[in-house]
């Protein structure tokens, strides 16, 4: 069948990668247009763009799938098959309808846990131990489609954003060439999504990666590996510097041995006190530094024992 491909980040190009290298015929690649990054603002491509021009597939980079343009563009390609991996914009219904097999999702989730933006990182911050991947059909609403097939993996106790996120784009990348197969099989059995069990995995704001040290240790440490490596957890020295944690360890889960926010330990790690156990920050960005180990941090005598960390 003719598959036309939309998606923009590394997590998409495991699964174009995938459709790609198993011989499927891979008609066409929407992504979002190219962004300016870093300090000179570059315009820089996706990561999906730049596989599919490697591949020789045309890219299409609209500005909107909304209006006639783009219905134009898709009766053009006329694909039997739309797979959809991390794209970005909300699909209009046109769209949605158009392929005969379906327009089919990658979703980083076990489905209907953890609809919405950031499914990966939400899952860490609340401290589950597994999450998984989700093939569905796209309807108008946010990931509410029927599924086809769903696949856990296991969350491990310093498991990060990064971590996850790569074992969640491989996992889906072989489970969408399963469901695939199965749809030209006509063994597409659609599973409807139970609403009642549906949860919301809001979009990252600034103000969730703030710590708050009165929460227990596991709490902290969840929510540092869950915005880790990027965009990153913060708190406040006691000069009002932003210092960003990189990576942390759960010392204790039990008791306190100081006050809460307090450093009690620059043993070669900053080890914190919770509202309930305690949280060594291993790796740090200090402000206007790059990132380093807590050990440098320390040595350069930024931070003292008995700091409270706000």
């Amino acid at each position: 069948m003719k598959i036309l491909f939309m998606g923009t980040p590394d997590f998409a190009l495991a699964s174009l990668k995938e459709l790609c290298e198993s011989g499927l015929d891979v008609v066409g690649v929407v992504t979002q247009p190219d962004k300016p990054k870093g300090r000179g603002y570059t315009l820089t491509p996706p990561p999906v763009k730049v596989y599919a021009l490697e591949r020789g597939l045309p890219v299409y980079q609209p500005a909107t799938l909304r209006g006639d343009d783009f219905a134009a563009l898709l009766s053009e390609i006329d694909p039997e098959m739309i797979v959809v991996a991390a794209y970005g914009k909300i699909l209009p219904e046109n769209v949605i309808n158009y392929p005969k097999f379906g327009c089919i999702n990658v979703h980083g989730s076990l489905l209907p846990k953890y609809r919405g933006a950031a499914p990966m990182q939400r899952a860490i911050i609340d401290g589950e131990d597994e999450t998984g991947i989700t093939i569905m059909y796209m309807d108008v609403g946010l990931d509410t489609g029927d599924m086809l097939k769903k696949r856990a993996v296991k969350i491990e106790q310093d498991d990060n954003f990064e971590d996850i996120h790569d074992k969640l784009a491989e996992c889906g990348a072989k489970l969408l060439l399963e469901v695939i197969d199965e749809i030209a099989c006509g063994k597409n059995a659609r599973i409807k999504q139970d609403d009642n069990l549906a949860t919301y995995a809001k979009k990252i704001e600034k103000s969730d990666c703030l710590i708050d040290f009165t929460k227990s240790a596991q709490q902290v440490h969840n929510l540092i590996r869950g915005l880790s490596p990027i965009p990153l957890s913060f708190t406040h020295t006691p000069d009002g510097k932003l210092l960003k944690i990189v990576k942390s360890r759960l010392v204790s889960s039990e008791g306190r041995c100081g006050k809460v926010g307090e450093v009690v330990s620059l043993d070669g790690e900053i080890v914190v006190a919770c509202g309930e156990g305690s949280i060594a920050l291993c790796a740090v960005l200090p402000e206007g530094k790059g990132r380093m180990a807590a050990a440098d941090f320390i040595r350069g005598r930024k931070i003292l024992q008995g700091d409270i960390l706000s």
